[in-house]
């Protein structure tokens, strides 16, 4: 077993004039080290598109990742489709991407754009079978993971960016990978990745795509640690094992609030160094222990942060307004969603009586609502999440 993860992201953009996505990406974990992932493309766009597309990748996910053979997967999608009424055929495109106990990738792919493989920060030239199953002509392909991999799946939508505009030809597969090559090598996450690719396409296409365009990214890494402590224990003689705990974790250390930042100095024998320095108007500043990575307030920061974490699962609109930035809830955002790949929650349970103010403008979740509402975000984008309550 090594200690390397697979990263994943997506997202899609609509062809112009369509309200669903005639693209579906579909995830199936089958452990914390195994995952299958399959891109599928609807023939068309719209409705049928996207109900082919659904389908596809829901039978073909399921059945490959219960480990039955590809020839069964493919003869079932093509049993399993209707068929196109004007175009006399049934089928959606897909590519699959087999991750198997983060050691070896299987890469399927039908009629979609061949993947892109990034390795060593070059385009890596995978070897291709080519199989004939039920008429299709397919190819699979079976790659040893090694860290920093990049693997890039895409509909035809990214290569048909462009055509007749900017490219005559449309944006070709090895201008794509020439273009991911230099974002790879700024070590953004998957879901970035695909964001900037998707999002250059749209630009491509003037902001009205002539396709439904949808890119997926797998990046592998090493595992990575990161603990958080929000809020002070309810019975304050367990302050001294809540900390013991917290700082005898491998990986980075993140305080949130005010009064657990106290006892934690307390604890260290070390001072709470305040700023007043207000990098946003709506997230507090932060603070500076010596021997802690990071010091923030606690509710309204951790609101910021939710609020980050549900459009990076979505659409992912406010990447600029916290990757670059040094509030706490950007620099939460930065060490969460990019870094950390195991996060390990230490919440206290002790309850502060502002919040508990109904007369105050702003709506507060409870505590616990926050870290149950935040560990949920970070499980979907694929962390491996403990919550110890104290």
């Amino acid at each position: 077993m090594n200690d390397l993860c697979a990263d994943i992201g997506y997202k899609s953009i609509n062809h112009v004039g369509e309200e669903l996505c005639g693209d579906h990406v579909d995830i199936i974990e089958e452990n914390e080290s195994s995952a299958v992932i399959v891109l599928a493309d609807g023939l068309g766009s719209g409705v049928k598109a996207s109900i082919l597309s659904t389908l596809t990748s829901k039978i073909i996910s399921t059945m490959i990742a219960a480990g039955l053979p590809l020839e069964e997967c493919v003869s079932t999608i093509a049993a399993t489709l209707p068929v196109c009424s004007v175009r006399g055929v049934a089928y959606s495109t897909f590519t699959i991407l087999h991750i198997r106990n983060n050691e070896i990738a299987e890469i399927i792919q039908y009629d979609n754009p061949h993947v892109i493989v990034i390795r060593n920060g070059e385009q890596y030239d995978y070897p291709r079978t080519e199989m004939s199953i039920g008429g299709k002509k397919i190819y699979k392909s079976t790659v040893r993971l090694q860290e920093n991999d990049v693997f890039i799946a895409m509909s035809d939508g990214c290569p048909h960016a462009g055509m007749g505009g900017v490219y005559n030809f449309g944006w070709k597969r090895e201008d794509i990978a020439e273009y991911m090559q230099v974002l790879v090598a700024g070590g953004y996450t998957a879901k970035n990745l695909s964001t900037m690719l998707v999002d250059e396409c749209d630009r491509l296409y003037g902001h009205n795509p002539g396709d439904d365009t949808t890119a997926c990214v797998v990046r592998v890494r090493k595992r990575e640690p990161m603990n958080i402590l929000f809020g002070p224990p309810s019975n304050r003689d367990d302050a001294n094992r809540m900390m013991s705990l917290f700082f005898s974790k491998q990986g980075k250390h993140i305080i949130c609030g005010g009064t657990t930042s106290s006892i934690a100095a307390k604890y260290l024998g070390k001072p709470v160094q305040a700023s007043l320095n207000y990098e946003r108007s709506d997230v507090p500043p932060i603070a500076h222990i010596d021997g802690v990575d990071l010091v923030t307030e606690g509710v309204i920061t951790m609101n910021k942060v939710i609020q980050y974490a549900k459009d990076y699962l979505g659409e992912n609109q406010l990447y600029e307004d916290w990757s670059f930035k040094k509030d706490g809830a950007s620099l939460i955002s930065q060490l969460l969603f990019e870094e950390a790949t195991d996060i390990n929650f230490y919440v206290g349970r002790a309850v502060n009586p502002a919040h508990q103010n109904p007369d105050l403008p702003i709506n507060f979740n409870i505590k616990m609502n926050l870290v149950e509402e935040l560990s949920s975000c970070l499980k979907k984008m694929g962390k491996r999440i403990k919550v110890s309550y104290f």
